[in-house]
């Protein structure tokens, strides 16, 4: 039996610039973090007492004979990819599939993970999150970017740089103090909206002038937030400043990234004393996060009241397999 731990991600600036039809052109960057909300991948070989040969238990239970008959594409795929047999696979997330945080790309990470560890084979970060890029963008056929593998498979607060070559992980180096004060300004809140990710991509795919206009401008302020991060002498609050530039630039880059209502949801919070933020992920719903002053939270939270609060702290372990116990399987011949 193998348990994976995975954590999701916020991405703070740069989000687009990861989709290859952008970076393979004009370079990217995304300035990301891990937190500690995770998702838990279990898989060993399903004993050979029941009439199917597949147990698969996530938002749904399939029980299945043929890998071909599994409905849930990223594990079809993935046993097909990797040669696995008589699985019985059981997922479960500290926080809700489908709502900006990449859990389907954690999912993917710890899923391949837990498969390899099966195997009995060692794989680095770097190639699981090679592997789940694989998986969801060409064997999936999921319209999305790369970001989210990467930072489900390294973990930790990174830039990660996308170009012709691939892309490359560079942490942030920001002082412990520093990171926790950033850590204590940020408030998130879940809107309560669910989407898919790959849907919000494919209505904002790149057609216009417009949109590449401002995808520029957004993979600009990558380098201005590091800069705010990495020098002890700026005032951390240009970070929450900066967000509020980003995530009004990102509005312009397709209709679906926001809706009227998480417009007024977003300006309520700022009308709070709130200094920027943006909802994480694509668009469309899910998790918003606030740069907000310690002095104006209390306020903040007491205009956001009507969505959840979830409070969260940055995490630097990326994947890791909790569980590890091998397991004596001879396929059938």
């Amino acid at each position: 039996m193998i348990i994976t731990k995975t954590p999701f991600r916020m991405s703070f600036f740069g989000g687009g610039t990861d989709m290859p039809d952008f970076f393979l052109k004009y370079g990217g960057s995304v300035l990301s973090t891990s937190f500690d909300k995770y998702c838990y991948v279990n898989v060993r070989h399903l004993p050979r007492f029941f009439s199917y040969t597949t147990e698969l238990s996530y938002s749904k239970t399939e029980r299945v004979t043929d890998i071909d008959a599994i409905e849930h594409p990223a594990i079809r795929n993935a046993m097909k990819y990797l040669d696995m047999h008589e699985i019985r696979l059981t997922y479960e997330a500290d926080l809700p599939a489908r709502s900006g945080l990449g859990t389907s790309s954690s999912f993917a990470v710890g899923m391949l993970s837990a498969f390899y560890a099966l195997k009995g084979k060692y794989v680095d970060k770097r190639k699981l999150a090679d592997d789940a890029i694989y998986l969801e963008r060409k064997l999936c056929q999921e319209a999305g970017g790369w970001q989210d593998q990467i930072a489900a498979s390294y973990g930790g607060f990174n830039r990660i740089n996308f170009n012709v070559d691939g892309y490359e992980v560079v942490p942030v180096i920001i002082s412990r103090d520093r990171k926790n004060q950033l850590n204590k300004n940020l408030l998130m809140f879940f809107t309560g909206f669910v989407r898919f990710s790959s849907d919000i991509q494919i209505s904002n795919k790149l057609t216009t002038g417009d949109k590449i206009s401002r995808l520029k401008e957004i993979l600009t302020l990558v380098d201005d937030a590091e800069k705010v991060l990495t020098d002890g002498n700026r005032d951390l609050d240009e970070f929450g400043r900066l967000l509020d530039i980003t995530w009004r630039l990102k509005r312009q880059t397709g209709t679906k990234v926001s809706t009227d209502h998480l417009d007024a949801l977003y300006e309520k919070a700022i009308n709070a004393g709130a200094l920027g933020g943006k909802l994480l992920g694509a668009g469309g719903g899910g998790f918003f996060v606030f740069y907000v002053p310690l002095e104006k939270q209390d306020a903040v939270k007491w205009a956001m009241r009507d969505l959840m609060y979830v409070p969260f702290e940055f995490e630097n372990g990326g994947t890791r397999i909790i569980h590890y116990t091998p397991e004596n399987y001879v396929p059938i011949i």
